[in-house]
């Protein structure tokens, strides 16, 4: 039984339980839709975790608030960075960070500091974002074209890489098809995105309609 000065203690412990996980919750939600901003590799799961996660490190801080315990959760909070099922990217792992430092802050009572760092770190974040750098990537292609075996390979796009390429180099030859079929793989940068139907449409017509394919160049996906 809790005599009435334990009573007044509970509900002043459970009033300031309430404000802090409820400005977490609030922070998580806004993360979570700072972290989906022109992101196209999310998935459902990440964000609700995200939106959650600050409330979850909140409450855990607040129990052990005061005990040694509290170094100890805040190592096993940021274990969960490398402990996760699935290796993230960069912006996924800075996300997880921020979600943390943000329950954090709330569970030591710090909610102005965590208001301030969720909204200075958002803001540099849709700004870098929104920054011009990386974008050449996205008109470097790899390009597989299919020609039959009787056709030969040797210079026979150039004109067409001239016109709509800035760049256009042959990484390798392949027989499909039992020997019927070569496949001839390019790495390309197109001059404007809008170009690449023009140029496989007139690959189309040179190579005999058979198969073109034409992607975003493999690379190892940026994990931390």
């Amino acid at each position: 039984m809790l005599n009435f000065t334990q009573y007044i203690s509970f509900g002043t412990e459970f009033q300031q339980w309430a404000v802090c996980i409820t400005v977490s919750l609030i922070l998580g939600c806004l993360l979570a839709l700072v972290h989906m901003y022109r992101n196209h590799t999310y998935s459902k799961n990440f964000i609700l975790t995200l939106a959650i996660l600050p409330a979850m490190v909140q409450t855990v801080i607040m129990i052990v608030n005061g005990n040694l315990g509290t170094g100890v959760a805040v190592m096993g909070a940021f274990g969960l960075v490398r402990f996760r099922s699935m290796p993230g990217n960069a912006r996924e792992i800075g996300s997880v960070f921020l979600a943390m430092a943000i329950g954090l802050a709330t569970g030591m009572g710090n909610l102005g500091i965590a208001v301030c760092l969720f909204l200075i770190v958002g803001a540099m974040t849709i700004v870098l974002v929104q920054l011009p750098v990386g974008q050449d990537a996205f008109l470097a292609k790899e390009l597989k074209i299919t020609i039959p075996e009787s056709l030969d390979y040797t210079g026979i796009f150039d004109d067409i890489f001239e016109e709509y390429t800035k760049t256009a180099k042959m990484m390798r030859v392949k027989t499909v098809n039992m020997g019927s079929l070569y496949e001839l793989c390019y790495q390309i940068e197109l001059k404007a995105e809008e170009n690449e139907k023009k140029m496989l449409d007139a690959i189309r017509c040179r190579n005999g309609n058979l198969t073109v394919v034409c992607g975003r160049v493999p690379t190892n996906r940026e994990e931390l």
